[in-house]
């Protein structure tokens, strides 16, 4: 007999820019992710010797961020001596992966209670940190590695995708975070404090009045990439192709942003136990595999991997959260599927509020409930893509 894996809370810092000066630039890594287990236990009265693990993506597990940054955490905000940690990397999936190996570890039975999440100071680390297997030339060659921007220009062309397209998704993105912020719809936010309980940052520094002329006006980000050989190792794969449409710029890609993320996971009887309250239940996960040039297909095949494997259909999603790693992400995901735009990102994405690439997973994840709880929906899907051409997806449901 399965378990079933409930949600009992999802959290997330505000995401600062991810550039000194920036709202979080200040604070380490392990700081933020210390606000969020102090106020976990805060709300709901926690006995933390009963959360058996905490499993916590990072895309740069090296220097702040490295040696098990999820055990040092635990250690740091005086946390029971029985919670254990571990520390996680999928790419940009990570966070995401973290809480569906909690939910699968529960639905197994092995753990009763488990926290997950992640956290990315990309201010204090920056993009590459770690290093990369894939930044050897010879392997880069080899596997048609190109940068994953080139990869959103590259989709974007297959799709024909115009820059016009690009930038009015992006322009929506931006107006509904905006929105969402104004209404106070981002239940899931935690400011983040000092060690003197004084507020650090209280919201989405990212999110800023735009326009598609506005947008229009920006030169895109990849073309030196491509001109540098991207292009020309595309065409190699893509014969097809006589010319890369460079239509991504910063204004309608993810932003660079600092932020941590944390769900907690669990079965009812420990629920029960502790007098905790479930929000939803995991009906299913999935990973999938996609072609690795583009890398960012994932998420629909992944969707309807998981939507197969619940003896779902599309039509039984309410809503749709798809983190927007570049506005082709979402609209090739939304081509794919027939998804409209009035059921996914409702609340604007990570064009409009920034990818804080080992914590967005959980963060999606928590709006996605959140929203599901304000408009009394019932069933939502979480989904992301990764470098590689990984692509995962989650379906909750309301309980």
């Amino acid at each position: 007999m399965t378990t079933e894996a409930y949600i009992y809370d999802a959290i997330r810092t505000p995401r600062g820019k991810g550039k000194q000066g920036g709202g979080l630039y200040e604070v380490k890594p392990v700081d933020m992710v210390v606000n969020l287990l102090d106020a976990m236990k805060a709300r709901h009265d926690l006995d933390t010797s009963k959360v058996e693990d905490m499993v916590l993506a990072t895309g740069e597990p090296v220097n702040e961020q490295g040696q098990n940054i999820a055990k040092t955490a635990l250690v740091y905000a005086d946390w029971a001596d029985e919670t254990t940690g571990a520390q996680l990397h999928r790419y940009c999936a990570g966070a995401l992966d973290a809480c569906n190996m909690a939910a699968a570890k529960v639905k197994a039975g092995f753990e009763d209670l488990v926290l997950a999440g992640g956290v990315e100071s990309m201010s204090r680390l920056g993009i590459g940190a770690s290093g990369a297997a894939a930044g050897d030339p010879w392997t880069a060659f080899n596997s048609y590695g190109v940068s994953q921007g080139v990869g959103a220009d590259l989709q974007a062309t297959l799709d024909g995708v115009t820059r016009q397209d690009v930038d009015t998704y992006a322009a929506m993105s931006q107006e509904r975070a905006a929105n969402a912020r104004d209404k106070g719809y981002f239940k899931s936010l935690i400011p983040v404090r000092d060690m003197n309980g004084v507020v650090v940052l209280d919201h989405d520094e990212l999110i800023r009045p735009t326009t598609v002329e506005g947008l229009a006006k920006l030169n895109p980000s990849f073309k030196m990439f491509g001109d540098f050989g991207h292009d020309d190792l595309v065409k190699f794969k893509y014969p097809q192709i006589e010319i890369v449409d460079h239509v991504h710029t910063p204004g309608n890609s993810s932003g660079i942003v600092d932020g941590a993320s944390l769900a907690l996971i669990g079965n009812e009887q420990i629920g029960k136990e502790l007098g905790l309250t479930p929000r939803a239940r995991v009906v299913t996960t999935a990973l999938v595999g996609t072609e690795p040039t583009i890398m960012l297909a994932g998420p629909a095949p992944a969707t309807q991997k998981a939507l197969k494997k619940a003896g779902l259909t599309l039509d039984d999603i309410d809503l749709f959260e798809l983190n927007e790693a570049f506005a082709a992400v979402v609209l090739h995901y939304q081509r794919v599927l027939g998804i409209p735009d009035e059921k996914i990102n409702v609340n604007g994405g990570a064009i409009a509020m920034g990818h804080p690439i080992g914590a967005t997973g959980a963060m999606i994840l928590g709006t996605l409930l959140d929203e599901l709880e304000r408009r009394d929906l019932k069933r939502g899907v979480a989904c992301l893509c990764a470098g590689g051409g990984i692509g995962i997806a989650t379906i909750i449901e309301r309980v």
